[in-house]
């Protein structure tokens, strides 16, 4: 069975307040190709983890008071990431809907599972074991999850199941993420055209 003919899955948008300027390009049937610059290092580390564990092509340029935190700068890649990602979703028809991923790293285990449901939702449940990663503040993890899940309208349970290094504990979760995200983006042959969802509409 072949899987049907798509529209491009693309997508830009723009955010441009007081506190950051973001543009996000991208393309949910990519190869995994990257351009990322938020001024955090290991932040752009870990949205790379997305593009290439996700398959999704993306660009990410950002600019935020980084003389002040990374809150607003991180905060703000989330919600417009959700933004471009329910924009290049469309109608869902034919999506498989939920995804989910285990990832290790050594000694870390995260799980996430994902449903484009149509409604905001993020239960996250990380005991990060240290408050500093690089100059990633690992509280901000949460702010970049519920700034997509608010705005690619996606229930998202995110847990760290083991884990004692921090870098370690981050990648898994990013990497689950990436990989629950293209479990439910990719369309099911057998259900082309439909709506997944007894309600005719997400």
């Amino acid at each position: 069975m072949t899987t049907p003919t798509l529209a491009p899955r693309i997508a830009e948008v723009s955010r441009n307040t007081a506190e950051t300027q973001i543009t996000v390009k991208l393309n949910l049937d990519g190869t995994g190709k990257a351009s990322l610059s938020t001024g955090i290092g290991f932040f752009d580390h870990m949205l790379d983890q997305i593009a290439r564990h996700g398959l999704i092509d993306l660009d990410i340029q950002a600019k935020g008071d980084l003389h002040i935190d990374g809150h607003h700068t991180v905060e703000d890649v989330g919600i417009t990431l959700g933004q471009a990602v329910a924009k290049a979703v469309g109608d869902k028809k034919g999506l498989r809907r939920y995804g989910h991923a285990y990832v290790p790293l050594d000694e870390a285990l995260s799980r996430v599972v994902v449903d484009f449901s149509g409604r905001p939702g993020l239960e996250m449940h990380v005991p990060f074991k240290s408050g500093m990663i690089g100059t990633f503040d690992s509280q901000l993890a949460y702010e970049f999850f519920q700034g997509f899940v608010n705005h690619a309208f996606v229930t998202l349970h995110i847990d760290n199941l083991k884990g004692e290094n921090a870098h370690h504990q981050a990648e898994t979760v990013f990497k689950a993420f990436a990989r629950a995200l293209r479990m439910a983006l990719e369309i099911d042959p057998r259900a082309a055209g439909v709506i997944p969802s007894t309600k005719g509409s997400l």
